[in-house]
């Protein structure tokens, strides 16, 4: 699973640049994760407007069958699923983690403009979603999360290839440390209700990303 973050839209004279410190949201780009047949684990990081899984799905029509989120207070998956309408369809948000099951190989692009704010997750005690934050390209391992956070003792990644999740355990060290970008999903357990990041941030998701 791929992720990259390109501009679209392209600065052309300092005084752009100076707009873009004070409204990033002006500055168009996308992430893409590439897809394999069966579940992968994928974010909405730019904004796109959507407010509901359903809107994902439609804007990628026959490539997937459902679309699932981590409940945290119920530690359970909850699906939309494609009855040529979205059963059990849900709410997103820029920044929102999900789950989907791909038909095919496709790319899933989240294409739109950079958040006007970075997004900030308020995690409960257990299983949470979350998502390396845009503004982050500091982190490189999912070490470095768990490290920041201080509340976790294992930070995992779903490998679509595998089906399965992959994890690092905090054993004093990250062991099974893997490598992350902006716009990376993990799943994450907390030993106690912590938010992550807190600096800079206003968009802060709970239990139901809502």
């Amino acid at each position: 699973m791929k992720k990259f973050i390109l501009p679209l839209l392209l600065l052309l004279a300092i005084g752009m640049l100076a707009a873009v410190e004070s409204a990033p949201s002006d500055v168009v780009g996308y992430v893409k994760y590439d897809c394999l047949v069966g579940l992968n684990h994928i974010a909405l990081p730019m904004n796109q407007g959507f407010t509901l899984a359903g809107n994902f799905g439609d804007a990628n029509p026959g490539l997937m069958d459902a679309i699932s989120y981590w409940d945290a207070s119920a530690q359970t998956w909850m699906a939309a699923i494609d009855l040529g309408y979205w059963e059990g369809d849900f709410p997103v948000q820029t920044g929102s983690v999900i789950m989907v099951n791909a038909l095919s190989p496709f790319s899933a692009y989240s294409i739109g403009a950079l958040p006007a704010t970075n997004a900030s997750y308020s995690m409960i005690e257990g299983l949470n979603d979350i998502m390396v934050p845009l503004n982050r390209s500091d982190i490189l391992m999912a070490g470095d999360v768990g490290t920041e956070i201080g509340a976790l003792d294992a930070l995992s990644y779903w490998d679509a290839t595998a089906q399965t999740w992959m994890a690092a355990i905090d054993l004093g060290y990250w062991e099974g440390d893997f490598p992350v970008s902006i716009g990376f999903p993990m799943q994450v357990n907390a030993l106690s209700t912590v938010t992550w990041p807190v600096r800079s941030a206003s968009t802060t998701f709970g239990t139901r990303n809502k």
